[in-house]
């Protein structure tokens, strides 16, 4: 759609937090909308008039009537289609109609939905994610299987208990969790607005809000819905908005009202306008939008372009005054949710071992069950004898491991949430702590995580004098100098040469107070703060101010200083050039209204300045020394200007902004022949992002530790180089290799590939770089830089930070971390196997949606090295122990049937069965949780022994085997207690046993027959509490007393069980030496191998421990 409109006026980002400026050259262009793809900020708002057409002292408003055309509603979609498109985002572009409200249906609803079930899929869905997982499933299977009577053997409590136990505690904690996720969504969606109308302001729910309402925010008010903004109350027609929760940076950022509708009288006005917007389509770019606002009056239709300037972004909070928004997206079309990756269960790869080794044990039970029943020739119905034997050997996977590796992992989160060296650490999913104790590749966030986002002016230099720390003062005193000899007499000449420094010094502060798009805002408690789009402008107006020279006004035409003297120092502001990250530079034109003297000052890059100013022999060295102190470099410059150079540069720059065709071209190309050549080098600053405590060492500790690491920022590609070095995420030693601006995949290619096989260099990426190569070269890039030390990507999206997660994890397959503190790095917390989140200035987004919550980056160390390597080396001896737990007795089953011509009877019925796994064992094993391989201080003393714990080495095949044979040995060796019926049964004892053991025992219990359970069972029971003893590194009081206690309560036990227990026989002198000696037998040569192993080929950490 092309309108016809005059050009009056023309604006800029550079004119967003002041009024706007007329222009006597008029002219009538088509409607030009600024590209989506666009990096350049200076391309001006609008192509056309001003307001179109509209000016200051008459506004005209196009009323209702019948002459004027309203649009027909909106096709709508039925109920099938609502139904498909229900969580989909819309692909096309869309025409909202103003204050027509039949017209914009069909979108979708701004209701927001973070809940994961309900009433009819809660409980498909939570035992779905449970017997998806072979480990489940067979418990279930054998605990179904007692319905068959047939096939029942013992107690039905004793399947299904266990197994219930389980889900219901799942259940219940998936059931709190998602109630507290409806309970925050309907909080969100029931927070009240004020909606415009006939009426006047009517207040409606979140939920409520549709495209094409207009809705008014309030200062410190959520916006609910992307808008474009129409009013503010401010009279500059801008307001700031507060974005942490949207892209993860805390400064805040300005918006402009779109130049028609900020002239109207009043806010009722709107509801009386007729006309259109167009929207693109919704896409997940927070930085780009296009769009086109149509008004159609009875003299035709007027149109302005509308760009990201003009938006407010769901989640962004009103920062100054209040605002009235047209709805543009909502629901699942806004960017917030776009950019968000809804959460899925996340399974530790402890587990999925465990599940992989329980599908090898239920083959070790199956071929088990087969052979018992081969080895009786097939006799019988032996297909109902092999599911009687497969129930029998159910044990061999134990239900219990759950349970146990559930409560393990309580413990591990409660001593985390209890460690004084790490306080107000919160565990929020509690089933992966294990996980902390695998990590291979470390994802994180820059502003609020690694730093405080605080800035701070560290060095000034001007090539023959440099300021730092306590000189600052110097400073103060020069510019104190030098301002009161402009108001007094000519000094003496004896102090020529401190009046030079004064000047010099005074003229670079002064450009550093006037070159910046600071503004001053008042506080409701009459405090004055400074915002700015980056950090670094603050904390040199700040600086500034520190030593005398204060901001003390700015709007669009004006500038006021204060000086140390009290002093009124204005300009008046003539052009100003932004930042933009093409051009790394900005500028402003200024007219000293005391002196008509016209300056342009410039700052930036040293790349880009370099070869702007005058020559210098200085510059490049100490820009180098700058930032390998990890200090931000800007470099200052300066020309002064005749009113006819001035009036010539005004005059073609003027020509290049109404060029329609390479407008932006035409207008760089004005101001580098004009204005930035020969720049006088007034000097360099050197800028300090504040680190947060620790971070230094905690990133050397964990590149020590193996671990790799990535920094996914959205801040620019100089910030973050500087910060990579300055916390040592880049090491001195470490080449780092930049790739920025590629647009050419074969180019983006042939940058990527010098980094193969280069160990010691480091990657600094941008985004448009990285997009084009995960939209072309997805797998030659991931397979590159997975092999660097340190990988430093920019400008990042939140889809990027997650996708980049995602694909380290697919292509590697190792586990990932990732640690953020703003809203922008929920998705990349959720996409990887840990997420970390950091309780800052950015709230508690990141923290509430992360596995686990930290306070500062500097615990992760800790969390990593001493907590993760405890929970997954305890986890791992624990499940192969109980495992073991469960071999052996079924082992003993198994030669018991045989010696039984393979009957399918059980060995231990009833409460021995229950007790075995419960009462008699459960508290010894228990205590394997709380074993420590080595001492807190050596594990963070070297982090070098981190690097064993990725390896997997603790649980294993080679590991599992281990067990295995150590239960094949022992069950063997208990069940040797059983005398031989006949020569035949002694015969095929022997062959499955393997003799010796088996020979002995026969020859000890030849007579004791009747109470082979008292006597095998006993010797299972001693055996598995000196197990215990063996296996334990560190002796505990927990264990010592679980020991004594369990064992005293198996002795008294006996007093109560007496269908399994003769007490005639057990209180006999024979009965506890023979047991005692097939205890020794079955778990001294464990010991003694245990020992020989130790000293021939002792554990890495006791050589450090000594």
């Amino acid at each position: 759609m092309f309108g016809r409109r005059t050009r009056q006026n023309h604006y800029s980002r550079v004119d967003m937090d002041i009024n706007l400026q007329p222009m006597s050259t008029t002219i009538r262009s088509p409607i030009k909308h600024r590209s989506s793809d666009s990096t350049d900020d200076a391309v001006p708002l609008i192509d056309g008039a001003e307001a179109m057409g509209v000016s200051e002292g008459d506004i005209s408003l196009p009323m209702h009537s019948r002459d004027l055309h309203r649009p027909p509603p909106r096709k709508q979609q039925n109920a099938w289609q609502r139904f498909r498109n229900k969580n989909k985002p819309s692909k096309v572009p869309r025409t909202i109609y103003l204050s027509a409200a039949d017209a914009n249906r069909g979108f979708a609803p701004n209701v927001i939905k973070n809940q994961k079930y309900n009433i009819a899929t809660f409980l498909p869905i939570v035992l779905y994610e449970q017997f998806k997982f072979f480990f489940n499933l067979y418990f279930l299977l054998v605990a179904l299987s007692q319905f068959v009577p047939a096939l029942k053997i013992g107690y039905l409590f004793t399947y299904f208990g266990p197994l219930a136990f389980v889900l219901m505690v799942t259940i219940g904690k998936e059931a709190w969790d998602d109630w507290k996720r409806r309970q925050r969504d309907e909080e969100a969606n029931s927070q009240l607005y004020q909606k415009l109308t006939s009426d006047g302001f009517k207040g409606i729910p979140s939920s409520a809000i549709s495209v094409g309402d207009m809705i008014l925010i309030e200062k410190n008010q959520r916006i609910p819905a992307d808008c474009i903004l129409l009013r503010t109350t401010e009279t500059s027609g801008a307001c700031f908005i507060r974005t942490d929760q949207l892209d993860g940076e805390t400064d805040w950022k300005l918006r402009v009202a779109a130049p028609f509708t900020q002239k109207l009288p009043q806010d009722m006005s709107l509801f009386q306008l007729q006309g259109s917007l167009y929207a693109e389509a919704p896409h997940k770019d927070i930085h780009t939008f296009v769009g086109t606002l149509t008004v159609t009056s009875p003299s035709g239709e007027q149109s302005e372009p509308l760009s990201v300037e003009n938006t407010l972004w769901t989640n962004t909070v009103i920062a100054s005054g209040n605002a009235v928004g047209l709805v543009v997206y909502t629901g699942a079309d806004t960017r917030a949710v776009m950019n968000t990756s809804f959460p899925s269960t996340k399974v530790g790869q402890l587990d999925l071992e465990i599940n992989r080794l329980s599908k090898i044990l239920a083959g070790v039970t199956f071929v088990l069950s087969i052979t018992m029943v081969g080895l009786n020739g097939f006799r019988g119905l032996w297909y109902i004898y092999m599911f009687r034997f497969l129930i029998l050997f159910s044990s061999i996977i134990p239900i219990s491991l759950r349970v146990n590796l559930d409560m393990g992992k309580t413990v591990y989160s409660m001593q985390i949430m209890r460690d004084e060296s790490i306080p107000d650490t919160v565990v929020r999913t509690s089933t992966i702590p294990e996980e902390l104790g695998r990590i291979e590749y470390l994802l994180t966030d820059k502003t609020g995580t690694l730093t405080q986002n605080e800035m701070e002016l560290k060095r000034l230099h001007m090539g023959t004098m440099s300021y730092g720390g306590e000189s600052m003062e110097d400073v103060r005193e020069h510019l104190r100098a030098s301002y009161e000899a402009r108001r007094g007499s000519e000094p003496n000449t004896r102090y020529r040469r401190t009046r030079d420094i004064a000047s010099r010094i005074r003229e670079i502060v002064q450009a550093l107070a006037v070159c910046h798009n600071v503004t001053p805002v008042i506080g409701d408690d009459g405090s004055v703060a400074y915002q700015a789009s980056s950090p670094d402008e603050v904390a040199i107006v700040k600086w500034t101010e520190s030593v005398g020279v204060t901001l003390y006004f700015r709007d669009r035409q004006n500038i006021r200083l204060r000086t140390i003297n009290g002093q009124m120092v204005d300009f008046e502001v003539l052009e100003m050039f932004p930042f933009t990250s093409e051009t790394k530079r900005m500028g402003v034109v200024v007219r000293d209204k005391s002196t008509g003297e016209l300056m342009f000052y410039q700052k930036g890059a040293d790349t880009i300045m370099s070869k702007i100013v005058q020559y210098n022999d200085w510059l490049d060295e100490e820009c180098g020394n700058m930032a390998r102190e990890g200090l931000r470099t800007l470099v200052i410059g300066r020309k002064r200007l005749t009113e006819e150079a001035y009036q010539e540069f005004r005059q073609r720059y003027q020509e290049a902004k109404l060029n329609v065709n390479d407008r932006n071209a035409m207008m760089q190309k004005a101001i580098a022949e004009t204005l930035e050549y020969d720049l006088e080098l007034l000097g360099l600053t050197g800028v300090e992002d504040k680190l947060q405590d620790g971070v230094k060492s905690t990133l050397e500790l964990l590149r020590n530790a193996g671990i790799r690491i990535w920094m996914l920022t959205g801040d620019k590609i100089e910030t973050a180089t500087c910060i990579a070095i300055s916390s040592r995420l880049v090491s001195r030693n470490q080449t780092i290799h930049t790739i920025s601006r590629m647009r050419d995949p074969v180019t983006a290619m042939e940058e990527l590939s010098l980094l193969y096989g280069k160990a010691d260099s480091a990657l600094v990426i941008d985004g448009e770089s990285l997009q084009l190569f995960l939209d072309r070269n997805k797998e030659e890039f991931i397979k590159i830089t997975t092999r660097l030390p340190a990988v430093i990507c920019c400008r990042c999206s939140p889809t990027q930070k997650a996708e980049i997660t995602r694909l380290i994890k697919e292509y590697t397959g190792l586990r990932t971390c990732a640690i953020g503190d703003g809203g922008n790095d929920v998705s990349m917390i959720q996409a990887a196997h840990v997420g970390v989140g950091l309780v800052g200035k950015e709230g508690k987004q990141a923290s509430l949606a992360a596995d686990f919550s930290l306070t500062q980056f500097s615990y992760l160390g800790r969390l990593l090295l001493w907590h993760g390597r405890n929970s997954y080396k305890r986890s791992a001896k624990l499940s192969q122990f109980v495992i073991h737990r469960g071999l052996i007795i079924s082992i003993m089953q198994a030669v018991f049937s045989s010696i039984f011509y393979f009957a399918p009877i059980a060995l231990y019925q009833g409460f021995l069965m229950v007790g075995y796994a419960t009462v008699f064992t459960m508290a010894p094993v228990f205590s394997l949780v709380l074993d420590k391989d080595v001492s807190e201080e050596t594990a963070l003393l070297y982090p070098e022994l981190y690097k064993e714990l990725r390896k997997g080495r603790s649980l294993s095949y080679k590991t599992f085997f281990i067990w295995l044979t150590i239960s094949v040995y022992q069950g063997k060796s208990n069940t040797e207690a059983v005398p031989s019926v006949n020569r035949i049964s002694v015969l095929r004892a022997i062959r499955i046993s393997g003799g010796a053991i088996m020979m002995l025992a026969t020859w000890l219990f030849e007579d004791e027959f009747v109470n082979i359970v008292s006597i095998s069972f006993t010797a299972l029971i001693c055996n598995e509490l000196l197990m215990v003893a063996l296996e334990i590194t560190t002796w505990h009081p927990y264990m010592i007393y679980s020991e004594i206690g369990t064992f005293a309560m198996y002795i008294a036990s006996m007093w109560f069980l007496t269908s399994d227990f003769d007490l005639t026989f057990i209180l006999t002198y024979a009965f506890v030496w023979k047991v005692a000696v097939i205890t020794a037998v079955s778990s001294f040569p464990l010991y003694f191998l245990s020992f020989l192993k130790w000293k021939l080929n002792p554990p890495s950490y006791t050589k450090l421990e000594g």
